[in-house]
């Protein structure tokens, strides 16, 4: 699961966001479903979950996305107040690939020194062969 802060600002900060990386998990956890690995950079988060066919996905990532915001703004981690974008993008991946998506997931700052979170999103949409709208992607504030 891949979803963003509102307008990719990047406000994650590096002195908390392995803190906001275990709530999250811990969310994830009490869902009834398998944290692998949460992990990220300033303007977006992955999560790598084993997901348990009771549980809708729109369902957890309501729950992850509004307790997670509302940890970022009751211990008044940003400056202003913080919301994630609307929507995010869930991509399935056969067992033979966890150990390689947990390594992708995991390495998310080297990535990003290289592509762009617009780029990793768009390669991973075609990756998958997902059609889109370009209205419904991640919106940046420019």
């Amino acid at each position: 699961m891949v979803f963003a802060v509102k307008y990719r600002n990047a406000v994650i900060d590096k002195k908390w966001s392995s803190q906001l990386f275990g709530v999250i998990g811990n969310l994830i956890n009490e869902a009834n479903c398998k944290t692998l690995i949460v992990n990220g950079v300033e303007d977006h988060v992955h999560c790598f979950v084993g997901l348990k066919p009771v549980v809708s996905v729109s369902e957890l990532m309501k729950t992850v996305k509004a307790k997670s915001s509302k940890y970022i703004n009751d211990h008044k981690l940003t400056q202003e107040r913080f919301e994630w974008q609307e929507g995010y993008g869930v991509f399935s991946y056969h067992q033979s690939m966890v150990n390689t998506v947990f390594k992708y997931v995991q390495n998310q700052e080297e990535h990003h020194k290289i592509q762009t979170f617009s780029e990793e999103y768009l390669n991973l949409l075609k990756e998958f062969k997902v059609e889109y709208d370009h209205q419904y992607l991640f919106k940046s504030l420019i």
